[in-house]
């Protein structure tokens, strides 16, 4: 960021997360990703992102909303193919999503 924007000063958030998951046919117990198996997805949360300085985490100070949004929709498409979007909100009223 560059200095004097206000995101260029240490802070924080508590994001939350949306992903969006499609599929033209269900599974057998009518799922089409049984929430269960997102677990990995809450790990990978929970173990790389949560309560820790992300420009640290990721190697640079550009760690947007649209930056997460992308990074873990990547994280999710390697697990889930039928990931489709991820949104990150840090308020009720901004967000950014990523939707290739």
């Amino acid at each position: 960021m560059p200095e004097g924007h206000p995101c260029a000063r240490l802070h924080g958030h508590n994001y939350i997360v949306v992903v969006e998951l499609a599929s033209e046919f269900l599974n057998e117990y009518g799922f089409v990703v049984d929430f269960t198996e997102l677990k990995p997805l809450k790990r990978f949360i929970d173990d790389e992102l949560d309560h820790r300085h992300l420009n640290e985490v990721f190697g640079h100070d550009q760690v947007t909303s649209e930056f997460l949004a992308k990074t873990i929709y990547e994280f999710c498409k390697g697990h889930w193919t039928e990931t489709c979007a991820v949104r990150v909100s840090e308020t009720p009223k901004t967000w950014a999503e990523y939707r290739p």
